[in-house]
């Protein structure tokens, strides 16, 4: 992998490269999105299925049309509120919207990044840019450019370091296909905040297709074996029936454990993937993670604790 500059990255876009870049997420792994060769050097280098669809980023909301048939009121609201920010539609593709960006799907995911250097690529670069995160396919989002490097890509994937990122979990995704706005992964916009600008319920589309990037059920994963638990007296009982090197991760320490203080909130949001990350590096063999109460950006940290904890 490479150091890249603002400059050097957007010609290598143009010219077909690969870039990883920062956005207020994680950090993606970006190709032009209108070029399919460029396309599958991405699917190539994470050793991601190709039938997974991708999101394409966009610098404004009015480049929307190019990408999408129509736009129902409820993603033009969405849209004009929420972005730039961590939430992703999925809409109606456009007639040569291609199918590396969308999986063979009659459906394309698109968003607005916050992050400055992000827009400052897309801006650069004149195109739209297609990026999954910048890791190999299962496994924990980079939330720093040393999480990226970690990864092991080649010298053929450029890297335009950003620091950490602010938000450190992946976009809220949002189906608006039909007349139902349907929530098909949480994320870095809360479910609370997308109802109130819509002044309707979302509907829950979950436990359907994998229609959209992150919906599959073992995802975000460390080496380390992940195990959910509800509170401290379910992490007892796991830990005094596992073996090997067990870490905690939760509200308060438990015997036999190296503990983790997960957090609270997006202060928990900010740390989950790091957290794995740095108990991998420690050559832990377990990891137990208390799950948070449900509601706000802890729908989210749940949902990635159970798809980590999902792993064969």
């Amino acid at each position: 992998m490479r150091d890249v500059n603002l400059e050097q990255a957007a010609r290598t876009l143009r010219e077909g490269g690969l870039v990883a870049f920062p956005t207020e997420t994680v950090y993606g792994l970006g190709a032009r999105a209108d070029d399919a060769q460029a396309l599958d050097r991405v699917f190539v280098a994470k050793g991601r299925p190709r039938t997974h669809p991708l999101i394409v980023h966009l610098e404004s909301g009015a480049e929307l049309e190019a990408w999408v048939r129509e736009i129902p009121p409820a993603a033009r609201r969405l849209a004009d509120v929420l972005w730039p920010g961590p939430l992703t539609l999925v809409l109606w593709r456009r007639a040569g919207v291609l199918d590396a960006v969308t999986g063979g799907r009659d459906t394309v995911a698109v968003r607005v990044p916050r992050h400055p250097l992000a827009l400052a690529l897309l801006r650069a670069t004149g195109v739209a840019i297609a990026a999954p995160s910048a890791n190999k396919f299962g496994h924990v989002s980079p939330t720093s450019a040393a999480h990226v490097r970690a990864e092991g890509f080649d010298d053929s994937v450029a890297l335009l370091d950003g620091g950490e990122c602010e938000v450190r979990l992946e976009s809220t995704i949002v189906d608006v296909t039909s007349g139902v706005p349907t929530l098909l992964r949480p994320g870095g916009i809360d479910v609370e905040t997308i109802e109130e600008v819509l002044g309707a319920k979302l509907a829950d589309g979950r436990g359907g297709e994998a229609r959209a990037p992150g919906m599959l059920a073992a995802h975000y994963a460390p080496r380390a074996r992940v195990v959910a638990v509800r509170d401290l007296d379910e992490a007892r009982a796991r830990i005094a029936e596992s073996s090997g090197k067990i870490a905690f991760v939760g509200s308060a320490p438990v015997s036999g454990a190296t503990f983790v203080s997960a957090g609270e909130g997006a202060a928990r949001a900010r740390t989950l993937y790091a957290t794995l990350r740095a108990l991998d590096a420690d050559a832990h063999d377990e990891v137990i993670i208390e799950l948070p109460e449900e509601r706000g950006i802890g729908l989210a940290v749940a949902d990635r604790i159970r798809r980590a904890a999902a792993k064969p």
